[in-house]
């Protein structure tokens, strides 16, 4: 029965070659056009390739400590994990700078064009995360038939993903501080104006933030919730395989329904793009829930555990709804913080993060319910069931999100190159739903990594029972009650450390763009050509540099809180950390993404329109929110996934 989730796999992958392979096929525009499409390629290239050299350093070492310590299977699937989890970033990275510049040419022949060839680059990156993500646990443990070495797989994917998230989100929100605060606000010239010395910065900013950042993110997710959702499975079933195969049963056939969704997307009478991507993603949810139902059928598993794994599909469709309302042009969030810009720059921040928080409500309460709903169908497996379901849709999902930087970096080298307005417009209403989109695939994932996080720490708990020895998490223990204590701090020290670097890097950005345009005789005037090179390599190296820190802090802390406070202390931090970053991630990515669109919403001509007093406080809120939206709060989604996987690592050296 395994061949299906190989099968299906491989399936992902060639269709991922495929697309790749047409998105080659269409014209990439004017010399111009071509020439700033390749200094884009050329400085993610250069970004990634450093971030690369940076993390190998650190596996090494993680490697060494895992053979020693658990056996060198383990660390094998240590390197596999974070191998795949490079090569999915990369691979979404190259693609979707190769396809910036097609999209804008293709605007030129329409909206729907557009759409179309923005959203096969953003497939290729889905496709492989959910093909890579599926082959590399199948045939790992076809290999071992191993969990322990296989959850090891699952920690080298996390540790990509933090870095990849961090470094990332560092590099492209200090770009876009930098290219914001000294070109729209000091100098009053446009956004993607190619006078401003940070515009290429900022445009390879999107590539490996968005694109690479949550491929990774979203692969580590899949991968550790397979794993543990298998490892629950041969915890509480013991000598039913089919428990251990569901879960990649029910990535299997997501793979196909997806693919069959993506030609879905598509433009209909309305014109509505948004309607086009939410189409697609229906229409794989829809098969997907038939698509399970013969596969429970054949396996002779309760169908109280299929109507378990609905409800992960409920919530993936409640979490898009959701954030979608709090992030849209459309509603009364963006529009309330719109409007508080009339009143100046204090009345925008206040706003924007009263909306932040008061995002957090509605998220929770449907997490809480669909909690209740699985485990009340099928247990703690129900649960996982749910996650697993849920983090199935990878494929479509990261599709719908990558497209939003490609259409990003068309608007930008449109812009640059001097196309038409009419060509800007298209790319810019394209961007716009982008926003969105990126907004609500956040949410998703935000959602999806707590239930993740809740299996693993469901699989740690049923660890130490396994191993003959019972612990009642009771909040009269001293123990439990510190360890709940140091996992709720976690998630805002993380934060913390990551808001800090991105100023600190930000403001590197901001001091070397005011140097080029008071040096550079003519920059202003557009006679003389900015040092985009200048910019990207001061940020590049900060960047790398300030993800370090808050990396070794998730790495450290859970194993001195296991080692000298023992299990019932790391287990209280681990529901600490969930608990309390799930807050922290929802309020940062939907209230950042509302500040974003709130400017935008300005832009449009609303409350006085661009350069108008509301715009300039719009512009400070955004300035807040990107490193909310777009670095602290997406990289807590693989933090607290790599508490969870140490402890599961640490547990029998704990007991």
């Amino acid at each position: 029965m395994f061949y299906l989730p190989i099968i299906c796999g491989l399936i992902a992958i060639f269709f991922a070659i495929f697309l790749a392979f047409r998105i080659t096929k269409f014209p990439t525009g004017s010399e111009k056009m071509r020439e700033i499409s390749q200094a884009i390629q050329e400085g993610a290239r250069a970004y990634l390739g450093r971030e690369y050299q940076t993390i190998a350093w650190v596996a090494i070492i993680l490697i060494l400590v895992l053979g020693f310590s658990l056996g060198w299977k383990c660390s094998l699937g240590f390197l596999i994990g974070a191998v795949a989890s490079a090569f999915a970033g990369y691979i979404g990275m190259i693609i979707a700078t190769k396809t910036n510049s097609r999209v804008a040419e293709a605007a030129k022949k329409g909206l729907s064009p557009a759409l179309d060839l923005s959203f096969k680059g953003g497939s290729v990156t889905g496709f492989m995360v959910v093909g890579l993500g599926l082959l590399s646990v199948v045939l790992f443990y076809l290999l071992f038939h191993d969990l322990i070495a296989l959850i090891s797989l699952g920690f080298g994917a996390s540790l990509i993903s933090v870095f990849a998230r961090l470094g990332g989100g560092i590099y492209t929100k200090a770009a876009d501080i930098g290219a914001d605060l000294v070109g729209k606000v000091e100098k009053g010239i446009p956004e993607d104006d190619p006078r401003n010395p940070a515009v290429i910065a900022d445009q390879v900013g999107d590539n490996v933030g968005d694109c690479a950042g949550m491929a990774a993110d979203l692969f580590e997710t899949y991968v550790v919730t397979a794993i543990a959702s298998m490892l629950l499975g041969t915890l509480i079933f013991p000598n039913n395989p089919q428990f251990l195969f569901l879960p990649l049963g029910i990535g299997s056939i997501s793979i196909l329904t997806s693919i069959i969704g993506t030609f879905f997307v598509k433009i209909g009478k309305s014109q509505s793009i948004i309607n086009a991507l939410y189409k697609g993603l229906m229409v794989s949810a829809i098969l997907a829930a038939v698509g399970f139902y013969p596969l429970f059928q054949y396996l002779n598993i309760s169908i109280s555990l299929y109507f378990a794994s609905l409800v992960g599909l409920l919530i993936t469709f409640g979490m898009f709804i959701i954030t979608d309302f709090y992030t849209s042009k459309k509603y009364s969030p963006v529009k309330t913080i719109a409007q508080s810009s009339c009143t100046g720059h204090a009345t925008n921040i206040i706003t924007g993060l009263a909306v932040g928080m008061k995002s957090t409500v509605l998220p929770i309460l449907l997490i809480s319910a669909g909690i209740f709903g699985s485990y009340w169908l099928g247990g703690v497996y129900g649960i996982a069931l749910a996650a697993m379901a849920m983090l199935s849709l990878v494929g479509i999902i990261v599709a719908i999100d990558s497209y939003g930087p490609i259409t990003d970096n068309a608007g930008g080298i449109a812009e640059m190159a001097g196309l038409s307005p009419d060509i800007r417009q298209t790319t810019d209403a394209l961007d716009a739903v982008g926003n969105t989109t990126k907004a609500v695939t956040k949410g998703y994932a935000i959602a999806s990594a707590g239930l993740a996080a809740l299996v693993l720490f469901s699989s740690f708990v049923q660890e130490i029972y396994n191993q003959g020895k019972e612990i009642q998490f009771l909040l009269n223990d001293p123990k439990i009650l510190i360890g709940l204590f140091i996992g709720g701090l976690l998630p805002y020290l993380f934060s913390s450390l990551v808001m800090s670097s991105v100023g600190k890097v930000g403001g590197k950005v901001v001091t070397e763009a005011r140097r080029q345009f008071k040096e550079i005789k003519g920059l202003i005037e557009g006679t003389a050509r900015p040092n985009y090179a200048r910019c990207i390599d001061i940020v590049t190296k900060a960047s790398i540099k300030e993800m370090i820190l808050p990396t070794l802090l998730i790495v450290v802390v859970p194993i001195l809180v296991g080692f000298i406070l023992g299990p019932e202390a790391l287990g209280g931090l681990l529901v600490g950390s969930i608990i309390t970053g799930l807050f922290v991630a929802i309020s940062m990515t939907s209230g950042g993404a509302a500040w974003d669109n709130a400017k935008k919403y300005i832009e449009e001509g609303n409350f006085g329109g661009k350069g108008s007093f509301a715009h300039q406080a719009a512009v400070t809120g955004d300035t807040v929110g990107d490193p909310y939206k777009d670095t602290a709060g997406p990289a807590i989604n693989p933090m607290i996934k790599v508490l969870n996987i140490i402890a599961l690592l640490i547990v029998s050296f704990i007991i």
